[in-house]
C-alpha cells in the first residue's frame, strides 16, 4: 500500500487569524486542496494575489480517483509548473483499442499529428497530482508568493455580502471567523458550500454502477486504454483496463444497478471478478477498490455573487472519457485571469458573468458527450442493446461504423463558440481550429513550443505580418509575438493558424484561447477586440 496516503502534507498548523480579534480579510479564499482548489490558488498566487486555501482534510485523496490527463490540461499545467513533473512521472498514451466479446473491433489514435509538446494522454494517480501541486506550492511560498494552506480547516457556515463573504471555520483548536473579497468553491461533488447556500444540481442519475480496482501488479498489457463490450469474463456488462506507474493498472467493471454497494467492495467479492479477467496465475494486489454511478448533472449558475464555483462542486459526469479533472482545471484556467481584471479594477464585475457563460458552455459539452456514453454503454432497452450491438459488428469491418461506437468519448478542450468575449471571424480562410474562442494548437517554434509564449498575458501573435511592437489599452498591456516563415520549419504554425491565408494577426487571451483574428494589423479592430475580450464591448 502506497504510503503517501498516511502522510500529512500540509499539516494543521495554528495560523494568527485564529487569535484575531476582528475577522481578519483575505483576496481570496479556496475551499478545497484538491487538484482543482489548488490549480486556482496556484494560478492566482502567480499573478501576486493573495489567497489561502482551506481543507478539512491535511493530505492527498485515497486512492488514484482521477487517473486520465488529457493535453490540454497537462498545457494549462504547465502554465502553473506542475506539467512537466506531471508528464515524467505519468504513464503516456495516444492509443486505445476497443473489444466486442473477445474480438477487437478497432483501435484509434488521439494525436495523429506531430509538433506537439505534450502527449495526447497520460495517466496518473491522483496523489501524485495532488503532491506536485503541493510541492508547487512550496515553490511558490519560498519566492515570496502570497499563497498558503491550512489543513484541519473546515468552514461550517458561509455569509454572502455585496462586498465581501464571511466564513466560519473549524479546527482542533476550536472555530474562528474569516473573510474573502472572493470565494472560490473547489470542494467536491459533495460541496458542502453548496449544500450551505442551499443550491444542488440539475440533471441525470444513471441507473449503472461501476467497480472500480486499482490493481497492483506485473502485466504485460501495452501501454493503451482498453474497452470490452460484453467481454466472456464480464457478460453482458463492460470493462476498462489502463495503465499507471508504479506497476499499478486502473480496472474498472461494469456492475449493474440493483446491487449491494458495500458488499461489492469487500475483497472476497472483488477478487473474483479480478481472476476471471486477468487469469487464475496472474499474482496481483489490491491497492484500493471504489464504486461509483453514472451521473451527468451540474448547477444552473456557477457564479453566485462573490462566491464562484469550480470543478465537481460545479458539475459532475461520468467518468468515462476523462471528463472531470481534466474539466475542472479548465474552469480554473478560465476563471482565474478574469478576476485578477476584475480585482484590479480593470475589467467589469460582469465579466465573471462571462465564466458561467463559457464554462456551463463547457459543462454542457462535456454532459452531451457523457450522456451519449453512458447510454451506449448501458443500453436501457432491448432495442437499444440490438442496435449497438450491430454497429459494433459493422465497425469491425467498416470504417464508417467507427465514429458510431462511443466508448466514452475522450476529453478534447472546450471551444467558446458564441461567447460574448469573441469577436466575430474576419479571417474565414485560416483553420476552423483556430477560430474565436478556440484553444491554440501548439507548435514547434525554435528550441521550443509556441504556447508557453502565449500564456498569461494578452498577446498579439502575429503571422507575416507588421504591428507595433506592444500596445496599451485601457491600463492592458499587450505584448507581440512576431513569427514568420524563419520560426516555421516544420509548417506546423502555417497549418494550424494560417491555412489558405498568407498572413494573420491573432488576439490571444491569458488563458491561450483566441479572442479574434484578422487577416492584418487594423489598431481600432484590435481595441474594440480587447475591451470585448474583457467585458467592455
Amino acid at each position: 500500500m502506497n504510503k503517501i496516503f498516511e502522510i500529512p502534507l500540509y499539516p494543521y498548523a495554528k495560523s494568527p487569524d485564529q487569535d484575531a480579534t476582528t475577522p481578519v480579510r483575505h483576496q481570496v479564499v479556496v475551499i478545497g486542496a484538491g487538484p482543482i482548489g489548488l490549480g486556482a490558488a496556484i494560478d492566482l498566487a502567480q499573478q501576486g494575489i493573495e489567497v489561502v486555501v482551506l481543507d478539512d482534510n491535511d493530505k492527498v485523496s485515497f486512492g488514484s480517483r482521477a487517473v486520465c490527463y488529457a493535453k490540454r490540461p497537462l498545457e494549462i499545467l504547465d502554465r502553473l509548473g506542475c506539467g512537466h513533473p506531471m508528464v515524467d512521472k505519468g504513464v503516456k498514451w495516444n492509443l486505445g483499442k476497443v473489444f466486442f466479446d473477445q474480438r477487437k473491433v478497432y483501435e484509434f489514435n488521439l494525436l495523429p499529428e506531430d509538433g506537439h509538446e505534450f502527449p495526447a494522454f497520460i495517466n496518473l494517480q491522483q496523489y501524485y497530482f495532488e503532491e506536485y501541486m503541493v510541492n508547487r506550492v512550496r515553490e511558490l511560498q519560498e519566492q515570496g508568493a502570497p499563497i498558503e494552506i491550512r489543513g484541519r480547516n473546515k468552514v461550517s457556515a458561509i455569509g454572502q455580502h455585496d462586498t465581501h463573504v464571511t466564513l466560519e471555520v473549524e479546527t482542533p483548536e476550536g472555530p474562528y471567523n474569516v473573510e474573502a473579497d472572493w470565494l472560490i468553491a473547489c470542494d467536491g461533488a459533495g460541496s458542502n458550500t453548496r449544500a450551505m447556500l442551499g443550491l444542488d444540481f440539475v440533471g441525470r442519475v444513471f441507473e449503472d454502477n461501476f467497480l472500480i480496482a486499482d490493481v497492483i501488479m506485473d502485466a504485460e498489457f501495452p501501454t493503451e486504454r482498453w474497452f470490452w463490450f460484453d467481454p466472456p469474463f464480464n457478460r453482458g456488462q463492460s470493462a476498462l483496463l489502463h495503465k499507471q506507474p508504479d506497476g499499478v493498472w486502473r480496472i474498472d467493471l461494469q456492475l449493474g444497478w440493483d446491487i449491494d454497494k458495500e458488499r461489492e467492495k469487500r475483497p472476497e467479492n472483488v477478487i473474483p471478478r479480478l481472476k476471471a479477467m486477468l487469469g487464475e496465475d496472474v499474482n496481483f494486489e489490491l491497492e484500493w477498490v471504489s464504486i461509483y454511478t453514472f451521473q451527468c448533472r451540474r448547477m444552473e449558475q456557477f457564479r453566485h455573487g462573490r462566491v464562484l464555483f469550480a470543478g465537481d462542486a460545479a458539475h459532475q459526469v461520468s467518468p468515462f472519457g476523462a471528463r472531470g479533472a481534466n474539466s475542472g482545471l479548465q474552469d480554473t484556467d478560465n476563471l482565474c485571469w478574469k478576476l485578477k481584471l476584475v480585482m484590479d479594477g480593470k475589467a467589469p464585475e460582469t465579466l465573471l458573468d462571462s465564466y458561467d457563460v463559457e464554462r456551463i458552455h463547457g459543462a454542457d459539452e462535456n454532459i452531451l458527450n457523457s450522456s451519449r456514453s453512458t447510454d451506449f454503454i448501458t443500453p436501457k432497452s432491448n432495442i437499444s442493446r440490438t442496435l449497438r450491438d450491430a454497429v459494433l459488428d459493422l465497425a469491425e469491418q467498416y470504417e464508417f461504423a467507427r465514429p458510431l461506437v462511443n466508448s466514452g468519448r475522450l476529453s478534447v478542450p472546450c471551444t467558446y463558440d458564441g461567447s460574448p468575449l469573441n469577436t466575430p471571424d474576419a479571417l474565414p480562410g485560416a483553420p476552423a481550429r483556430s477560430r474565436p474562442g478556440s484553444p491554440c494548437a501548439d507548435a514547434p517554434l525554435g528550441q521550443g513550443y509556441l504556447l508557453p509564449q502565449l500564456a498569461d498575458r494578452f498577446t498579439l501573435l502575429t503571422l507575416n505580418a507588421d504591428a507595433p511592437d506592444g500596445l496599451d489599452i485601457d491600463g492592458i498591456p499587450v505584448t507581440r509575438l512576431a513569427l514568420d516563415g524563419k520560426d516555421d520549419p516544420t509548417g506546423a504554425l502555417a497549418d494550424r493558424y494560417l491555412g489558405g491565408e498568407k498572413s494573420a494577426v491573432y488576439l490571444i487571451r491569458p488563458d491561450q484561447h483566441v479572442a479574434a483574428r484578422w487577416a492584418a494589423y487594423d489598431e481600432t479592430a484590435t481595441r474594440d477586440a480587447l475591451r470585448r475580450a474583457i467585458g467592455k464591448a
